[in-house]
C-alpha cells in the first residue's frame, strides 16, 4: 500500500491556505467515521507521485503527524485557470466496512465491428459501485474485442468476481458500435432542405393591369 505523509494545520485563514501553496504543499482534510475531521496539508510533489503510480481510487496509508489511517482521495479541487491543484479530501476507511466509489472504466481490445467500418461509442466512463476497501479496483476494463456492428455491452455483461456490485442497472449500456451511417446522423443531424412552398393557396397576389 502506498504512503503518502501529512501534516496537520491549526490555521484555516486564506493568507494560511495561500502561504501553504506557495511552499509547494496542498491543504487538505481527513474525515471519516472513526476520526476527527483533521485540516491537512501534503507535499504537492509527492502527492501527485503517489497517486499516479498508485491509482485515482487506491487505498493509501495517509500518515498525519505519525499518525497512520487507511485512506481513500475522495476529492481533488482545481484552479479553473492554471489547472493547479488547490485542495484535496481523504476518507479514512473502516477496512471490515463496504463503501461506495466512483470507478473509470477502460475498454481493451479493438472491436471487430470497428474493423468493419463501424464506430464506437462509449456511452459510461466511469461506475459507482460498492465494494471493501481491499477490494476496490484500480479500472474496469471491458474488452470490447468481440463486438461486432450492431451490438452493445452493458453493465450486466461485466463479470465482477463477485468482489464488488455494481451501482448501475445492468441494461445501462457501457459501449456500443454505431454502423457508419448512424454515427454521421447522431454528429451532423437530419439535413433540411428549403424552398419554395408546394401550396401557394391561400396567399395574396397583386396583378398589374
Amino acid at each position: 500500500m502506498a504512503v503518502l505523509e501529512a501534516k496537520e494545520r491549526t490555521e484555516e485563514k486564506h493568507s494560511s491556505l495561500r502561504d501553504i501553496r506557495l511552499q509547494g504543499n496542498i491543504p487538505g482534510v481527513l474525515y471519516g467515521k472513526n476520526v476527527k475531521n483533521k485540516a491537512i496539508f501534503v507535499d504537492a510533489a509527492h502527492f501527485i507521485k503517489t497517486i499516479r503510480e498508485a491509482g485515482r481510487n487506491s487505498l493509501i496509508t495517509l500518515k498525519v503527524n505519525g499518525e497512520s489511517h487507511s485512506a481513500l482521495l475522495r476529492d481533488i479541487q482545481k484552479d479553473p485557470i492554471r489547472s493547479e491543484i488547490i485542495h484535496v479530501d481523504f476518507q479514512a476507511v473502516d477496512m471490515s466496512t463496504e463503501v461506495d466509489i466512483d470507478v473509470n472504466v477502460h475498454l481493451i481490445g479493438e472491436a471487430a465491428g470497428v474493423k468493419d467500418g463501424g464506430v464506437l461509442q462509449q456511452s459510461l466512463h466511469q461506475l459507482s459501485i460498492r465494494a471493501l476497501p481491499a477490494n476496490i479496483p484500480p479500472s474496469i476494463e471491458v474488452d470490447i474485442s468481440h463486438l461486432q456492428v450492431g451490438d452493445t455491452f452493458t453493465v450486466g455483461d461485466l463479470n465482477t468476481g463477485g468482489k464488488y456490485e455494481i451501482n448501475h442497472e445492468p441494461t445501462e449500456v457501457i459501449a456500443s458500435i454505431l454502423p457508419p451511417k448512424q454515427e454521421e446522423e447522431i454528429h451532423s443531424g437530419e439535413q433540411q432542405q428549403l424552398g419554395r412552398p408546394e401550396s401557394e393557396e391561400g396567399r395574396e397576389t397583386t396583378r398589374e393591369t
